[in-house]
């Protein structure tokens, strides 16, 4: 069993950046591969970012912009987003799972509660 608890998220103007954490709970957690999620109001969630179990391999929908990275020694996840748009406002989740690196949503097996993040113009 994984607890994982985001933290982070805010309220940001348009062109801001933020950098989002994931603690997991547990020993094992360079076991599981770690992925970002995010649903925006009445959207349905999509996938942000995963980082495989080493953190030698990443997949990101906006590479420019955003990076996914993890310390294994503090159990922690990160993204950290640049150049924050509007269209970037949403819940952003933390996900855990015993997988390859993948963008499946249903790969996952453990997921935070998320943490808002809200762009103004």
């Amino acid at each position: 069993q994984v607890q994982l608890v985001e933290s982070g998220g805010g309220l940001v103007q348009a062109g801001d950046s933020l950098r989002l954490s994931c603690r997991a709970s547990g020993r094992t957690f360079s076991s599981y591969a770690m992925a970002w999620f995010r649903q925006a109001p009445g959207k349905e969630r999509e996938f942000v970012a995963a980082i495989n179990r080493s953190g030698g391999n990443t997949d990101t929908t906006d590479s420019v912009r955003f990076t996914i990275s993890r310390d294994n020694a503090k159990n922690t996840v990160y993204l950290q987003m640049n150049s924050l748009k509007p269209e970037d406002t949403a819940v952003y989740y933390c996900a855990a799972g015993t997988v390859a690196l993948t963008t499946t949503e249903r790969a996952y097996d453990y997921w935070g509660q998320g943490t808002q993040v809200t762009v103004s113009s």
